[in-house]
């Protein structure tokens, strides 16, 4: 398997590398990264055969969309694929007056979520002009979750369904944009919402990995049934899958439980035995299943791209994996790499 090996992105159409370019990291996540490392990793990227890129309005409020452009918009536009978001729409303020946690250093913009048909509209503008292209392959309604929204979920969602989905469905009717999805932390919620409406997509954080395949009773299973297809990130469950059962190992952005490191140093195991490196695994078992064309990752440095991407191509025996369902650590139903 390699990085830039070529896959149809479901019912769309569209052709993705495997591994996506995700750029929360370049806006400034916990803390800054300079414009020269954000280039370099973009060229590095780019040097490599990646030509999926992945963000948002709000990784840096608007900071993020604004590195891509400045390092995509010279490039023939038919040569990658590019997604990013609405349901939030970012307002010019003053930088004193704007809480950019967990962002550093963003652009002057405060954020405002916004999930009505004319606000989707109006955010997609706001995007398109940050990016300087005259088109996005796919636009994400984002942070419709639990996670997100706390109590506030259900009528979110509901906006969200019936404003959100409304304008993304006529920019696809007009061909403005060729895929519409949801971008959440909750397999839950994006199976909610292809059974309510027409999605050809997905990004599903942290919620399809080593770890967790809870998605398979249901989820990915109506995904293949209609030809949607999932773009998985956060698969190494924000850390823990990346350094192993560590002290201080985080799992879901928090300390990990005494139960979630055991699991890993168990797998740990099972890696040491066939010489397989937990990474590696991680990233490679997401994008075995039919469902799931492609692996979005941020990184904060070019040595860790380049890290991630060797991940991709290290030779992975089919006995592992055997090993680990045998072990009760791996879903006998989980597809794995052949």
């Amino acid at each position: 398997m390699l990085p830039t090996d070529l896959r149809t992105f479901g019912r769309s159409g569209l052709k993705v590398t495997t591994f996506a370019f995700g750029t929360a990291p370049v806006g400034n996540l916990f803390r800054p990264i300079d414009d020269a490392t954000s280039d370099a990793m973009f060229q590095t990227s780019w040097d490599a055969g990646i030509r999926f890129y992945d963000t948002a309005p709000m990784y840096g409020h608007g900071l993020a969309e604004l590195r891509t452009s400045e390092n995509l918009r010279w490039k023939r536009r038919d040569d990658f694929v590019l997604s990013s978001k609405v349901g939030r729409r970012l307002v010019p303020a003053r930088r004193e007056t704007i809480d950019f946690t967990p962002w550093t250093q963003g652009a002057p913009f405060k954020m405002e979520f916004d999930y009505t048909y004319d606000g989707t509209m109006r955010a997609f503008e706001d995007s398109l002009q940050r990016l300087a292209l005259e088109r996005m392959d796919i636009v994400f309604i984002h942070d419709i979750d639990v996670f997100t929204r706390g109590k506030d979920q259900p009528e979110v969602f509901k906006q969200a369904m019936d404003g959100c989905y409304k304008a993304l469905e006529r920019l696809r009717n007009e061909k403005v944009v060729t895929a519409i999805g949801v971008g959440v932390n909750e397999w839950e919620v994006c199976h909610e919402a292809l059974k309510q409406r027409d999605f050809d997509c997905f990004l599903l954080a942290g919620r399809y990995t080593l770890l967790e395949q809870e998605a398979l009773d249901a989820f990915l299973p109506l995904c293949e049934q209609r030809g949607a297809a999932v773009l998985v990130g956060g698969g190494f469950n924000s850390g823990i899958l990346a350094t192993g059962a560590k002290p201080g190992a985080k799992y879901n952005y928090a300390p990990a439980s005494a139960s979630i490191m055991d699991k890993v140093a168990k797998i740990e195991a099972v890696c040491a035995e066939y010489g397989v490196s937990l990474p590696a695994a991680a990233l490679q078992f997401v994008v075995a299943h039919p469902a799931v064309p492609s692996f979005c990752a941020g990184t904060r440095t070019v040595e860790q791209l380049k890290q991630n991407l060797a991940w991709f191509s290290q030779p992975i025996p089919v006995e592992f994996w055997a090993a680990l369902k045998s072990r009760g650590l791996l879903r006998e139903d989980a597809p794995v790499p052949v």
